[in-house]
């Protein structure tokens, strides 16, 4: 990550931004007991999703930032792991329910993406959702991103990817400079 995004992402303006979306994406879900949140960076929708569900793990890529996190949150209820989403090393259906925020297009390219949405089809119960959001390309995105891995989400060809792995698409919606997502595994 750059000095640019790593700062905006632990900001008083990206806290703000986050405490707005959380609530939009997860609305209307039911993401159940026991969730999966990938790529939590530095944690800013961890410390919203734990308020709201039973149990929380947490798979980051990036070895210091789980490290801090996991220090930050070791007397709650999340569980933060290292590790690639697009390999996870939990059992099948091991989660009622899985989440991202503005992380898949982080991941360095189309087919990996898809990995990851199969993996996440994987670990999820019957019957689980998979709900979160990306931001839309643009130009203020793509120069956050200098010197970073951007692989922006098309959202008008996300439902296929979903579906491609599995997913019963339940909605996707876009707002200004953002989309989500809601899908499910059937159960």
């Amino acid at each position: 990550m750059n000095y640019l995004h790593h700062w905006l992402c632990h900001s008083g303006h990206w806290k703000k931004v986050v405490h707005e979306r959380v609530p939009w994406v997860i609305s209307n879900s039911n993401l159940g007991s026991d969730v999966l949140e990938l790529g939590p960076g530095p944690g800013l929708t961890t410390d919203l999703l734990k308020q709201s569900v039973q149990r929380l793990t947490a798979i980051e890529l990036d070895a210091e930032m789980a490290s801090s996190l996991r220090a930050r949150l070791q007397e709650s209820n999340v569980d933060v792991v290292t590790g690639d989403a697009a390999a996870m090393p939990f059992p099948d259906a091991r989660f009622s329910g899985g989440v991202s925020f503005t992380m898949l297009h982080h991941v360095p390219s189309p087919k990996l993406q898809d990995k990851l949405l199969g993996e996440v089809w994987r670990v999820l119960q019957p019957g689980g959702w998979f709900v979160g959001s990306d931001s839309i390309q643009s130009l203020l995105m793509r120069l956050i991103h200098i010197g970073d891995t951007l692989v922006p989400i098309d959202p008008d060809k996300f439902g296929v990817r979903l579906r491609g792995a599995g997913f019963e698409v339940l909605e996707i919606e876009k707002r200004a400079g953002v989309f989500r997502f809601q899908a499910r595994k059937p159960g």
